[in-house]
């Protein structure tokens, strides 16, 4: 595992791609100005950071909210490891912020972006790719059908109340959140003033998609998976992921009178 590490020009396409070709457990690491390529070996360690003449991958060079040694991949116990040296945190999916005295967090294969927030609101981007074991290396698929999202089966009244529920993120508000089981089922009095709704209703309502979602794989549904307290934050994850599968869509605010 000596190889020599390559180098990624500025111009490589996206890590979000795959890479082909490499051995299982060879590491991609590409920002704006470039990157490298290396392959596992005990104790080997990938930094980067705004100081080029330092670092293995240039981020942020001339964005002095970055750091000289903003963060390392380290490779150790057959596995690459992600930690932050610099003052700010990076970003991974999830929202999840990785800090300088945070345990490092294992990469497991395929592609991961990092963020860093500098000045001004930037958001420089480190993309990093861990080669599996059974990459194919396929090329783009231009004229290939699109594969269809996975939609989820709601029942009428579950898709109304979902949509009462989550009515700010149809509507595209700045920060939205869902409603609360009250504000619900005021509104779906308010338009169904035939049927019963209460606080309760609502709820059981939710928690059975909730809880069916979650026994198909989604994560973040249950109280349990979220650190106390829990919040909206279940119900907020609930709606992300109607929406991310288009199973609710902005048109299904006709249930609730809004024009097209």
């Amino acid at each position: 595992m000596g190889e020599r590490p390559g180098v990624l020009p500025p111009a490589h396409h996206s890590l979000a791609w795959g890479m082909a070709g490499g051995a299982p457990g060879t590491l991609n690491v590409l920002a704006v100005a470039g990157g490298i390529t290396v392959g596992p070996r005990e104790g080997r360690e990938v930094l980067f950071g705004r100081n080029r003449p330092d670092v293995h991958v240039c981020v942020g060079e001339n964005d002095r909210r970055i750091s000289r040694r903003h963060g390392c991949v380290t490779y150790r116990d057959d596995q690459w490891w992600l930690s932050t040296l610099g003052r700010l945190p990076v970003r991974l999916p999830g929202a999840r912020l990785l800090f300088n005295q945070d345990e490092p967090i294992p990469l497991g294969p395929g592609y991961t972006p990092v963020f860093v927030r500098g000045s001004n609101h930037r958001e420089h981007l480190l993309e990093v790719h861990v080669q599996g074991a059974a990459e194919d290396g396929r090329g783009p698929e231009h004229e290939a059908s699109t594969r269809p999202p996975n939609i989820w089966a709601l029942s009428p009244v579950e898709q109304l109340v979902l949509v009462v529920l989550g009515q700010r993120y149809l509507l595209h508000e700045a920060y939205p959140t869902p409603l609360s089981w009250r504000q619900a089922a005021e509104h779906l009095t308010e338009i169904r003033p035939s049927e019963e709704w209460t606080s309760k209703r609502v709820e059981h309502l939710v928690l059975s998609v909730r809880n069916r979602l979650s026994r198909g794989g989604v994560p973040g549904l249950t109280r349990e998976e979220i650190n106390h307290p829990v919040g909206n934050t279940v119900n907020h994850n609930l709606i992300r992921e109607l929406l991310e599968s288009t199973t609710l869509v902005p048109p299904d605010l006709r249930l609730l009178g809004y024009a097209d």
